[in-house]
């Protein structure tokens, strides 16, 4: 009684073991990858923060059209010879100095090359914005398709363990003939070499398995370990009604990879126009207020006057005499640092003109550039319409190749599984010998193997047309 206590508490332990396994494995739906991967994927990110820069270039080429102010101040000492900057004098002493200046300085006109610049970076903005939904569309479609990989690998794991299981029945029974001496032995060592050789297949089985659940972790740029809840997933089998031509037509009108494309080349056109606005005179205006300080200025009050000698003589009657005059006194004082801001302000308004005479050809060459630029965008909007129109037309032959497959495959396992059937009765029954019994049982296997490698990429070849139609809804 004892041992039988022992046992179904090792029984519970270890299930309490595999319970704490499985439970560290997170099951996740379709739409739940798909919101993972939005918020997670960093190519995703890239392409939002080089959206986000296209949309700063824009701000900043709006705020480029104003007028540009600029203030200046500084406050030094100076010790030695120099200039003082309140009489212009040459002096030898410890001077403190400071100035104050504001300017302005507008653009009033210099070929457009401001507002076209303003208009070419408006259409940039918009390609990256188109760019980063692109970017979106093709996380969703490659998170989709790495889930049905999963699924797919999946049920060719079940499939293969299935046929292991049944593999196991049988070699159950041969071991029974085996050891009464009432069977074959051939067939008991035939039944272990595919028993060996189904045992490979779910270990090649649970590599594919890993491998696409690693592929689409990486997408939702997830660690742990996942599992799919597939409670809710609708796979809808029935035959694709749109033609090559029709898929194509809707991507022209749906697929933000267009739509970027043409935004790009619109751009480089306006950057054509900046460019020749390098060959046109720029006007400008400027304007500025000025003053400065210097601990050296000084102003004289008078404080009356005085006799002093001025070291001359006279001769009167024989009599040398001090000459004498009359001189203003003046008491010095500093004059204060607001005072002498205020006393020395000054003006200046002006306009400027730039008139391009050479320049080594550079604007010639930079407007030949932005041509050159023009061409590879229409080139790389003609190269993605060939592409995708190439692309979608061998996907959707591959599509209705899969579905015809499957049809076939479908009827070829009905076909199997009722040979089998009968070979298995004939053969526990020792009507029929084991040849014939493993060849129907490995036929029904891999046909239910190709059935399930049929349906999935039957699907994959759905959701990749369905994509180019624009429609990244799931």
């Amino acid at each position: 009684m004892k041992n039988k206590y022992l046992i179904i508490v090792l029984i519970f332990m270890m299930g309490l073991e595999a319970y704490s396994q499985d439970s560290s494995i997170k099951t996740y739906s379709l739409d739940q990858c798909i919101s993972i991967a939005l918020e997670n994927n960093l190519d995703l990110k890239s392409a939002g923060l080089r959206a986000n820069s296209a949309k700063i270039n824009y701000q900043q080429s709006l705020w480029d059209l104003t007028p540009s102010v600029n203030g200046n101040f500084n406050l030094g000492v100076n010790d030695g010879r120099s200039i003082d900057p309140f009489t212009n004098d040459f002096i030898n002493q410890e001077l403190t100095f400071s100035n104050l200046s504001l300017s302005l300085d507008a653009t009033i006109f210099n070929g457009f090359r401001l507002l076209n610049t303003a208009k070419q970076n408006h259409l940039n903005k918009k390609a990256s914005e188109m760019e980063a939904e692109a970017a979106k569309q093709d996380l969703v479609l490659n998170v989709t398709l790495a889930y049905l990989q999963v699924l797919n690998a999946r049920d060719v794991l079940v499939l293969n363990r299935a046929r292991l299981e049944a593999t196991k029945k049988q070699l159950k029974v041969q071991e029974d003939f085996y050891k009464n001496e009432s069977g074959n032995p051939a067939d008991y060592n035939d039944i272990l070499g595919q028993l060996a050789n189904d045992e490979t297949s779910i270990l090649v089985s649970e590599s594919n398995y890993s491998n696409a659940k690693l592929s689409l972790s990486r997408l939702l740029n997830l660690k742990d370990n996942l599992d799919l809840d597939t409670k809710n997933l609708i796979l809808d089998f029935e035959k694709y009604n749109l033609s090559a031509d029709d898929v194509y037509s809707e991507a022209l009108q749906n697929l933000a990879t267009f739509k970027a494309r043409e935004l790009r080349i619109e751009a480089a056109k306006k950057g054509v126009s900046v460019a020749k606005a390098q060959f046109t005179p720029e006007i400008s205006v400027f304007g500025g207020v000025n003053t400065n300080y210097s601990s050296a200025a000084q102003i004289f009050n008078s404080t009356g006057t005085s006799i002093v000698d001025t070291g001359d003589f006279v001769t009167v009657n024989g009599q040398d005499l001090q000459v004498q005059t009359e001189q203003t006194n003046f008491d010095a004082k500093q004059i204060s640092y607001n005072d002498q801001l205020d006393n020395n302000l000054n003006t200046v308004i002006g306009i400027a003109v730039r008139v391009p005479l050479f320049n080594g050809f550079r604007a010639k060459n930079n407007v030949a550039l932005e041509k050159i630029n023009v061409e590879e965008s229409l080139l790389e909007l003609e190269r993605t319409y060939l592409d995708i129109k190439n692309t979608i037309g061998q996907v959707h032959f591959d599509m209705e190749a899969a579905y015809n497959r499957y049809q076939s495959f479908q009827k070829q396992v009905n076909a199997y599984q009722e040979s089998y059937r009968i070979n298995e009765i004939r053969f526990n029954s020792g009507v029929s010998n084991f040849l014939n019994y493993i060849t129907s049982k490995n036929n029904l296997d891999n046909a239910k193997v190709n059935l399930a490698n049929a349906k999935y990429e039957y699907l994959l070849r759905v959701k990749v047309l369905d994509y180019y139609r624009g429609n990244s809804e799931i």
